[in-house]
Parts: structure tokens; C-alpha cells; sequence
């Protein structure tokens, strides 16, 4: 189960990221809180179903109900912001960035986690989907409540490969 599931499931030509989800998730610098957190945050981010349930399965035994539930809720509002944040910005008219959002972001004040973590879990969703001005406005967070850049750096490498998995098991899937 968990991320042996995944790897298994991996075909030859993505021995790479196999190898890489060992060494991101499986033996990460960050705690086991942060890198399980991140894991599964994106792993909902990703959307594949083998992804998400091998590694909401292991996940549990490192976070717990509570930070599950805070993980999920990281890809949940994350899933909102990055789109309304991100097209925002890309409209490229400066007007709308002193509109408010008016979006309920609760979780983001009360997570249910130590809010840096979750933070640490919001920036890597951020990576997947693309939000520019989410990844500096989270990674500003971070860095000005003491994670060093190694930290985030870590959390960018396990987005990246969580999303690399879901997205050859997508492709397989698709072509059997």
C-alpha cells in the first residue's frame, strides 16, 4: 500500500519518478507532518484516484484525522484561490487586484494544524496548478514565519512528483 502501491503501478518508461517518490515523500528532510501533508495535498491537487487513495492511506498514520482533514482542506482552498487569484493577475488590469475577493477562506486562518504547515501545503498545491501570485504570497508566508528556503524547496519537489505519477497514471489509464 501507499507509495509502493504507486510505484508499483508505475510503467517502466516513469522508473524516474518511482525512484524520486522515495526520495521526496519517503525520506524528505521536512517532518513527517509537512511531507505526508504536502503528499496528500497534492495528491488531491493531482486528481488521480490511485495517487490519492495509496497516499491518503499511508498519509493517515503520519497526520492523523486532523491533519487529513487540514490537508484536504489545503487542496480544497487552494482549488478556489489559485484560480480566482490567478486569473486576476492574468487579466493584467490593475484595477481588479483592489477588488475584494469576498471568497470564505476560514481554513486559512484556522486549519486545524500549526498554520505553518498548512501554509507549507497551500504553496505546493499552488505549484500544480500554476498560481503565481498564490506561490509568492505562501512562500512570503512561510519564509517570514521561519522555514528556510530548503524547506519550501522540498515541498516544491514532492508537488512535483506526486503530480508526475498522477499524471502517468492518468495517461495509462486513458490508453488501456
Amino acid at each position: 500500500m501507499g507509495l509502493d502501491a504507486i510505484k508499483a503501478a508505475l510503467p517502466e518508461y516513469a522508473k524516474d519518478i518511482k525512484l524520486n517518490l522515495g526520495s521526496t515523500v519517503g525520506t524528505s528532510t521536512l517532518t513527517p507532518v509537512q511531507a505526508w501533508g504536502t503528499a496528500l495535498a497534492c495528491a488531491v491537487a493531482a486528481r488521480n484516484p490511485v495517487v490519492l487513495r495509496e497516499i491518503a492511506a499511508e498519509a493517515l498514520g503520519h497526520l492523523g484525522p486532523e491533519g487529513v482533514e487540514a490537508a484536504k482542506g489545503a487542496a480544497a482552498i487552494m482549488a478556489m484561490n489559485n484560480i480566482y487569484y490567478r486569473a486576476k493577475h492574468l487579466i493584467g488590469d490593475e484595477q481588479y487586484a483592489s477588488m475584494p475577493a469576498r471568497l470564505r477562506m476560514q481554513i486559512i486562518a484556522r486549519p486545524g494544524v500549526d498554520k505553518g504547515d498548512f501554509e507549507l501545503w497551500c504553496l505546493a498545491v499552488s505549484a500544480i496548478t500554476g498560481c503565481g501570485v498564490c506561490l509568492e504570497s505562501h512562500e512570503k508566508a512561510l519564509r517570514g514565519s521561519g522555514f528556510t528556503r530548503e524547506q519550501v524547496h522540498e515541498a516544491l519537489r514532492i508537488s512535483a512528483v506526486v503530480h508526475a505519477a498522477a499524471v502517468t497514471l492518468d495517461a495509462e489509464a486513458a490508453l488501456a
